[in-house]
């Protein structure tokens, strides 16, 4: 039954681990219904290179993602009886081009799907370690609540941009914001831009992933945080999950505790993407936090 619409691996990703084969084979071992696979859009700006990509240019990683999506296919044909696999791509916002250049893309390669994900503020890296996430706090002069609305203005034009299917960690901003001091999302100008941003999506049809790798970070909840994703909930938003694997042993990473956190907040229904008839859909399985492959892969 389960499904994860956010994998990346090292054959395609060098903060990731392992081939992207590996990923699917752990798929089919885990009995998953779907796999979509999302290696990150390619970067244009040699200053946007992370240190592992030193040796690399970006037309480097131009033609890594083209190889991407050859092999993508292959394996999607290959192992066709086995499990569905659709082929998409996690996104990026830096600069005012970026979003022009993820669209040709998405048309260049004919993506089944995009994860809508933003990992830049201000054309700084969010999530890469917690000493750069400082180095954002700072440019913000210290005012956390001035980063967040950003954040989520940043977020709204990615969205309103693209209309990704899937919209990738929602609060992803929260990544290494200490848990001792107030949450910025408490601050009525900060939720209120959340809250904005979460009617957009609901308004187009997208679906919010229930990430699972927020507790490989150290984070109380997956992405969302409880908060948003009652609010998403309460809203009659569609969810789905994800485990944002980055190779092959980290294939339903912490699904036995997500299964808690959607029974504990009253989740019975989730969403998945299929291929019908030519087209890929949004398709509803309903009480799913019931279904026996937790049971079936020791997860309840």
């Amino acid at each position: 039954m389960p499904f994860s619409f956010h994998t990346h691996s090292g054959q395609f990703c060098r903060h990731a681990s392992g081939d992207l084969e590996s990923v699917v084979k752990a798929a089919i071992s885990k009995r998953m219904l779907v796999l979509g696979l999302s290696e990150h859009i390619p970067r244009s700006r040699a200053r946007d290179l992370y240190p592992e990509e030193s040796d690399m240019t970006t037309h480097d990683l131009h033609k890594v993602f083209g190889d991407y999506i050859t092999e993508a296919r292959r394996l999607r044909d290959k192992y066709s009886d086995q499990i569905e696999i659709l082929i998409g791509a996690e996104t990026e916002y830096i600069t005012s081009t970026t979003l022009e250049e993820v669209k040709n893309l998405q048309s260049k390669y004919a993506l089944d799907y995009l994860v809508g994900s933003l990992h830049h503020i201000d054309e700084m890296p969010l999530d890469f370690s917690q000493e750069k996430y400082e180095r954002l706090v700072d440019h913000f002069s210290g005012d956390r609540a001035a980063m967040f609305s950003r954040y989520f203005d940043q977020q709204l034009e990615l969205l309103q941009a693209l209309q990704p299917t899937v919209i990738g960690h929602f609060d992803l901003v929260r990544i290494f914001h200490p848990q001792t001091l107030e949450d910025p999302l408490a601050l009525t100008e900060v939720r209120e831009r959340a809250s904005r941003n979460i009617d957009y999506a609901i308004s187009y049809g997208a679906i919010f992933e229930v990430n699972s790798r927020a507790w490989k970070k150290g984070l109380r909840d997956a992405y969302p945080q409880r908060d948003l994703l009652t609010e998403i909930l309460n809203k009659g938003g569609r969810i789905t999950i994800s485990d944002d694997s980055h190779g092959a042993g980290d294939v339903c990473m912490y699904y036995g505790r997500l299964l808690g956190y959607l029974r504990e907040l009253g989740v019975h229904d989730l969403y998945y993407l299929s291929r019908v008839g030519g087209r890929v859909q949004a398709l509803v399985m309903e009480n799913a936090t019931e279904h026996e492959f937790w049971s079936a892969n020791g997860l309840t």
